[in-house]
């Protein structure tokens, strides 16, 4: 964990947010694979993580934004545990390490928060996205299951948000630490993407790799050769020479901070011309991403210069027509680029997407786009520095979408059917980045993962 005074301070300065009540922060509990003593590998709730620091099952933590004081509730480990677990370091002695003096067995955040509703004062929660906690928060406040999310303190929400989405100097010390981790994933998927390997042969090897850096993968990974499927995670096929290869992957580090890593490769170490012309194109998209990303710039705007990008190399190799600007304002580029630039990155892959996107992504004053395609950009409003954030633009080729446009006649102003249809086999090509949002401008976090499609080949033949 970081050193006490992070997670002090970060308490206070939720405390400056203009709250009144008490915030209410469950942690998380083992989860049972297939039966109650085998469990998932332990995860902390990221809320909990950022503002309590404690990396244990069974705790809550609780700001009291009149008193200003700050509690943690949890239980003792008792004879049997230590059994099983070894010895255990006192709910009071691990309160100390992050700065809460008061804590009290778990039974005691029932008499608190009851306590603080006959005062008449109010009690904010986050939405709850774990089975468990909300049938806590149902019996601690009495409040349906069902209304829990509709009733979570907006007010907590957007405070939260606006102290987390600024990572501090450590959190991207650790968020680089994972990137590290993600170079090595990616760059062993690409020395092992040769005829005849098992998909999953490679996809367990670097969660190995993400597993050996002392963390585990940041999200389930992402590998095939069905590129065209944004998030497949079927790794069933054999690698076939002439085929591409998208891998998705980023790992977490000790503390839990993630990176998120893309990259397509050709099986076997080559290039068709085919494939070089459409991997040029968003190679040059995602360039042009990073290049525009700088504080006060919106990031859906940053989006559709992207997509301005790639509408213009598909109109120079004949799979789109007509003007690229009026193209991308009709949503035509979205048959080839159907989801967003890109989204916040931190203790998440997805930061704080639990909270909800609307106050993630955007803003009063930059809101989503009701369009297909750019209604999944999960990022619009405007870049601050310290914003951590990913650039993935891709190409794609999705025969059931290319032939609903084609029947529909959607956007045929604007795209060349007959030539679209020789691509239909194709896949789909994604490469991402991470990058810091920097005080001038922006820099990738991490050494880049090799991009350029000279030294992908490069790798693979090596």
């Amino acid at each position: 964990m970081f050193e006490k005074s992070t997670y002090e301070n970060r308490r206070k300065a939720l405390k400056n947010k203009g709250l009144n009540g008490i915030a209410v922060f469950p942690g998380n509990i083992d989860s049972p694979m297939n039966y109650t003593d085998n469990t998932y590998h332990f995860r902390q709730d990221s809320s909990f993580l950022y503002f309590f620091g404690l990396d244990i099952q069974g705790l809550a933590g609780v700001i009291d934004f009149d008193s200003g004081e700050d509690f943690l509730f949890g239980n003792d480990f008792d004879i049997a545990d230590i059994i099983w677990m070894g010895p255990q370091v006192p709910l009071k002695e691990n309160a100390k390490k992050v700065g809460v003096e008061k804590c009290s067995a778990f039974s005691k955040l029932f008499e608190l928060v009851s306590e603080t509703i006959k005062q008449g004062r109010k009690v904010h929660y986050l939405p709850p996205y774990r089975g468990e906690n909300k049938i806590m928060l149902e019996k601690l406040l009495g409040i349906p299951i069902k209304l829990l999310k509709e009733n979570a303190s907006v007010q907590l929400i957007k405070a939260v948000v606006d102290i987390r989405s600024i990572k501090e100097p450590g959190e991207i010390a650790e968020i680089e630490k994972a990137c590290a981790t993600g170079y090595q994933m990616h760059v062993t998927a690409m020395k092992m993407a040769q005829p005849g390997v098992w998909e999953q042969k490679i996809a367990g090897t670097i969660e190995g790799i993400a597993l050996a850096g002392g963390g585990m993968t940041a999200f389930p990974i992402i590998l095939s050769q069905n590129g065209e499927t944004l998030h497949n995670h079927d790794h069933s096929k054999i690698l076939k020479e002439g085929n591409l290869m998208v891998t998705d992957a980023g790992a977490e580090s000790l503390l839990h901070y993630a990176s998120d890593f893309t990259r397509t490769v050709p099986v076997g170490g080559k290039f068709t011309q085919k494939q070089r012309e459409i991997y040029e194109i968003v190679l040059a998209a995602n360039n042009h991403g990073t290049a525009l990303t700088k504080p006060g710039v919106a990031y859906l705007s940053v989006h559709l210069a992207v997509a301005e990008i790639i509408a213009g190399g598909l109109k120079d190799l004949g799979l789109m027509k007509g003007d690229v600007k009026e193209a991308v304002r009709n949503g035509a580029h979205a048959l080839f680029f159907p989801h967003g630039l890109g989204h916040m990155m931190g203790l998440d892959v997805h930061d704080m997407e639990d909270l909800g996107q609307i106050y993630v992504g955007y803003d009063d004053e930059i809101r989503p786009v009701d369009q297909f395609g750019t209604a999944y950009l999960r990022l619009g409003r405007k870049l601050q520095p310290g914003f951590v954030i990913t650039n993935e633009p891709g190409i794609y080729f999705i025969p059931a979408l290319i032939d609903k446009w084609k029947n529909e006649s959607i956007n045929a102003d604007f795209i060349n059917f007959d030539k679209v249809n020789e691509y239909r086999n194709f896949g789909g090509i994604r490469l991402e980045d991470d990058i810091l949002v920097t005080e001038t401008g922006s820099r990738l976090l991490g050494e880049r993962v090799p991009i350029n499609p000279d030294e992908i080949e490069k790798i693979v033949k090596g």
